[in-house]
């Protein structure tokens, strides 16, 4: 059997690929935090628990609904959308203007909210939800067996954060968006109404969690804690890709998904604390991070 450093080449694949699937949670997370930030300046530590709200929303209208997968992939990024959308005009929107911890306490003020809420409902214990029919199973590519739906995860996930960058970056509704947040009063001259276009990007923002939520929801158990465990990373990402910063954000996700499925292979002991030293690393040479922009 073919190896390299010692590790058999079948195993080192399946570490790649199951990195890859971390980097891409990685990555659509990380978007949507730098979209929130590099538009509407606010960090959003909420993230973590919109992120789980979704995969719950998929779980709940598939068990009390009848409502399928594929439905709740757009349904339940809508659902949660909308409640973004709440929550930016009934409390972010008054803290906008104020220092950026202001509104790191209030979204995790409302992370304790949504996740106490949830867990009094459902308890801490993981729920279970099925992979949908056509994409269970995998396929036999000879050095390893690869599922389907992890394969379905990368594609989708990259198919979304490479929509969101271009809609951003090379459109005239994305100029209009990163002009808005510079200099409203201007935008507004041209009859655009800006707090509209500040309320729909959060939302935009929160879906894009809900999203991930419920490509998650068949790979992790469905619990009211799930976001927890990714959060803290995906706040590293988006450091170490540069705040604000849509392609960093996209392109750090998944090369650190990488190495750390790399780092389990070759140095298990360090897999959990990998992504917080590169950060440490970055910061010290690039405080702005790999993409941002100096100051």
């Amino acid at each position: 059997m073919d190896t390299i450093f010692g590790v058999p080449l079948p195993a080192l694949l399946s570490q790649l690929l199951l990195g890859l699937v971390n980097g891409s949670f990685y990555a659509i997370l990380s978007l949507g935090l730098a979209v929130i930030f590099g538009l509407l300046n606010v960090i959003n530590f909420a993230h973590g628990a919109l992120f789980m709200m979704g995969a719950v929303v998929a779980w709940m209208a598939a068990n009390y609904l009848g409502i399928n997968y594929w439905v709740m992939l757009v349904g339940a990024p809508v659902v949660v959308g909308l409640f973004g959308i709440v929550l930016e005009r009934f409390f972010l929107r008054w803290i906008y203007k104020l220092d950026h911890i202001y509104g790191l306490l209030l979204t995790l003020g409302l992370t304790l909210l949504i996740e106490g809420a949830f867990r009094s409902a459902y308890g801490v214990s993981g729920l279970s939800y099925g992979t949908p029919d056509l994409l269970k199973g995998g396929v036999n590519l000879g050095f390893m067996f690869m599922p389907k739906y992890r394969a379905w995860v990368v594609v989708a996930s990259l198919a979304v954060c490479l929509f969101t960058w271009f809609m951003i970056e090379k459109t005239r509704l994305g100029s209009y968006l990163r002009a808005g947040t510079e200099n409203p009063r201007l935008v507004e001259a041209f009859g655009i109404n800006v707090p509209l276009m500040i309320t729909l990007t959060y939302g935009f923002g929160v879906a894009l969690a809900a999203f991930a939520g419920v490509l998650a929801a068949p790979i992790y158990q469905v619990s009211p804690l799930m976001g927890q465990n990714l959060i803290i990373t995906v706040f590293a990402v988006v450091v170490i890709g540069g705040m604000g910063s849509i392609m960093g954000s996209i392109v750090t996700g998944l090369l650190l998904g990488v190495v750390e499925g790399l780092t389990r292979v070759f140095y298990p002991e360090a897999s959990s604390t990998v992504v917080f030293v590169i950060m440490a690393i970055v910061l010290l040479v690039r405080p702005a991070g790999l993409f941002g922009k100096e100051q």
